[in-house]
């Protein structure tokens, strides 16, 4: 059994079990909290795929916050060609990792 669903913004395709990495959930959720996701978009048991328009009605998405971790550092290059400007900056993306507990269909 797996499902689709959207974690803010984007989609993404779970089955329970899975460990998954997502962008920064707000900042009240603590590591350990229960979390419920709604907008399932489809869900698939057994080759009875369910579709929404555009979510599936009753349908829920519970996982288990993990820790907060940083990304990989994602480098920004500017530069205009002979004119010597150069401009190097960083960043690095804060992630939350979750845990998918149980698909409720």
């Amino acid at each position: 059994m797996f499902a689709i669903v959207e974690i803010k913004g984007q989609q993404f395709r779970v089955e329970k079990g899975q460990k998954l990495c997502v962008n920064l959930l707000n900042d009240n959720s603590k590591e350990g909290d229960k979390v419920e996701f709604d907008k399932v978009l489809l869900i698939s048991d057994n080759g009875a795929v369910t579709v929404g328009e555009p979510t599936v009605k009753g349908a829920k998405v519970v996982a288990e916050v993990g820790e907060e971790v940083k990304g990989k550092k994602v480098l920004v290059f500017h530069k205009k060609r002979r004119k010597g400007y150069r401009k190097l900056n960083g960043h690095r993306e804060h992630y939350t990792l979750i845990t998918i507990n149980d698909i409720v269909a």
